[in-house]
């Protein structure tokens, strides 16, 4: 009889502590927006995920790109804050011999330097390319 109550008494507590523990999952909202803002906010597993960058608009994303091509001519595919080296302007271009190359620029449009797409993909860019 006192193993019984014993087992009773154990299964009553397991049942308690899931209880506990999934209640918590039922207050979460499943909202597309709130399941948007929520994976936003969380921190990256093991630094693997890649930072929002904003895209260029209007005025600065004529000049940066512009800015670019002078030195690195080829078609733009890509423009926006730098969110590796916040405060810059990025740049990615598609050169004629088929590679592309990320090119940063300060805010008064100075090209800072550049990183190789292709190899960066790869794991082998420095970084410092030009």
């Amino acid at each position: 009889m006192q193993v019984k109550f014993r087992l009773l008494a154990a299964a009553a507590l397991l049942a308690v502590g899931l209880t506990a523990c999934g209640s918590g999952n039922a207050q979460t909202s499943s909202t597309p927006a709130a399941n948007q803002q929520a994976a936003a906010t969380k921190k990256p597993a093991h630094g693997h995920k890649k930072k929002k960058e904003e895209p260029l608009t209007g005025d600065v994303k004529q000049k940066a790109e512009q800015a670019a091509l002078a030195k690195y001519p080829g078609t733009v595919t890509k423009s926006e804050h730098d969110a590796e080296k916040p405060g810059m302007y990025a740049v990615e271009i598609k050169q004629a011999s088929g590679q592309s190359v990320e090119v940063y620029l300060d805010k008064s449009y100075q090209v800072t330097g550049t990183k190789n797409e292709d190899q960066g993909k790869a794991g082998q860019g420095d970084g410092n390319g030009g």
